[in-house]
């Protein structure tokens, strides 16, 4: 028995994974079974008929509306492919995404080894990492953002142990899976660029574009429209209810009486009227001008592997702090990127990161619809904190950022006759 427990101890990974799906399953039970669950569902709902349709024959684009990248298709069809029924689609997904999940835990171990980090640090982040189904409950295993995910995971690993072709690749892919990990590749080019110069990092530039372009053309050759109606459908998105732009407005709801008005549409529930559309291009200007000013700061600094994953982390942090739309599941995307900051200001950066996990678990999803038809006061107040605290973190991520490069020393001069 003490054997085992120390040599599980030596496999913080193992331990880790196993911990995490355990609990992802467990909470997702729990949110399906105990609590009703239709709110959790809403996304595996559609999942299970895009799946059936594309299973079914049916092109993606074509003849069913598809709001997500390419790469997202087998998440949903090959569970469809499996089974016909509601129940055991929703198995078989949560199933799926499990298995996901284990392997991005795994990762995410071997990550943080090659990053040279201790056993005590390995520890605490994979044991945040294990713990964050306890606050985000069942969006983990009914969304399919594990995916991309677990690809990026991949894509900084292969580039953090100098296979850079792979990374840029593997880049490209989940670009191709969900949008989100575009934010990444200026810091990947960077990275290249810095080490095998600017042609090579062109031509992985080049490689990696030709993943989702590829992906894309696919379908765009049958049907163009489809396509530019889906990736216009994703850049135009309104303004979100969770978002930190409507979280001013529902302050400003309640300490100033501002009038307020909602409605569905593009799959989330939004804020309508004039100053949310005005503060939604502002949101993503700054959203803009905060990752312009992380890209200057990776290349202001010297090319290490851990400052290739705190600026990957510090653009995603970026994106999805000051985007139109911020799903809770979008905080899983940190979960996998933010604990793996090591040097300066981590701990202050795992502790903003569970914060902001735990506010989230105060209102969604108990007070959700509370909060979408009555603006509910107290759900409305942690929708803010939340918000803001991811801001904190991405100010930590940026202030803490303690490497830069040396000033160049000037040679010295040879004196006369000196060979």
């Amino acid at each position: 028995m003490i054997a085992a427990v120390a040599s599980a101890a030596r496999r913080p990974g193992a331990v880790a994974a196993v911990a995490f799906v355990l609990l992802a399953g467990a909470a997702t039970l729990v949110w399906h079974y105990v609590r009703g669950g239709r709110l959790e569902v809403v996304d595996i709902t559609r999942y299970r008929d895009l799946g059936e349709r594309i299973a079914g024959g049916a092109v993606p684009y074509r003849d069913v509306d598809l709001e997500y990248p390419p790469g997202s298709i087998v998440a949903f069809a090959l569970p469809a492919l499996v089974t016909s029924s509601r129940g055991a689609f929703f198995v078989v997904f949560s199933g799926l995404m499990a298995a996901v999940g284990l392997a991005a835990v795994l990762v995410s171990a071997r990550l943080l080894r090659v990053l040279g980090a201790t056993p005590g640090e390995t520890r605490l982040r994979l044991a945040l990492v294990a713990a964050t189904p306890l606050a985000l409950g069942g969006v983990i295993l009914t969304r399919f953002d594990l995916v991309p995910v677990l690809v990026l995971l991949l894509a900084l690993l292969a580039l953090a142990g100098g296979r850079d072709r792979l990374g840029l690749l593997l880049l490209g892919l989940a670009t191709a899976t969900k949008v989100y990990p575009v934010v990444a590749l200026p810091i990947a080019v960077m990275w290249i660029w810095r080490r095998s110069g600017r042609r090579v990092a062109l031509t992985r530039l080049a490689e990696c574009a030709a993943v989702p372009v590829v992906a894309y053309a696919a379908f765009a050759v049958m049907s163009p429209g489809g396509v530019a109606d889906s990736l216009w459908g994703q850049l135009s998105r309104p303004l979100q209810i969770e978002s930190l732009a409507s979280g001013v407005l529902l302050a400003l709801h309640h300490v100033a009486g501002m009038s307020l008005t909602w409605s569905s549409g593009s799959g989330s529930q939004n804020l309508d009227g004039t100053a949310a559309a005005v503060l939604a291009g502002v949101s993503t200007v700054v959203g803009a001008a905060a990752l312009l000013l992380v890209w200057r700061s990776f290349w202001r600094g010297p090319a290490t592997p851990r400052r290739l994953v705190r600026h990957a982390a510090g653009s995603v942090v970026a994106f999805v702090a000051f985007s139109k739309v911020l799903s809770p599941q979008y905080l899983v995307w940190l979960v996998f990127l933010v604990p793996f900051v090591l040097g300066p200001g981590s701990r202050a950066v795992l502790g903003l990161l569970a914060a902001a996990c735990a506010a989230t678990a105060v209102w969604f999803p108990g007070l959700y619809w509370a909060l979408v038809k009555e603006f509910d006061p107290v759900a409305s107040a942690f929708v803010l904190v939340r918000d803001l605290l991811l801001v904190a973190l991405l100010v930590v991520l940026a202030v803490t950022d303690a490497e830069r490069e040396p000033p160049r020393s000037r040679l010295p001069v040879p004196s006369p006759g000196h060979r």
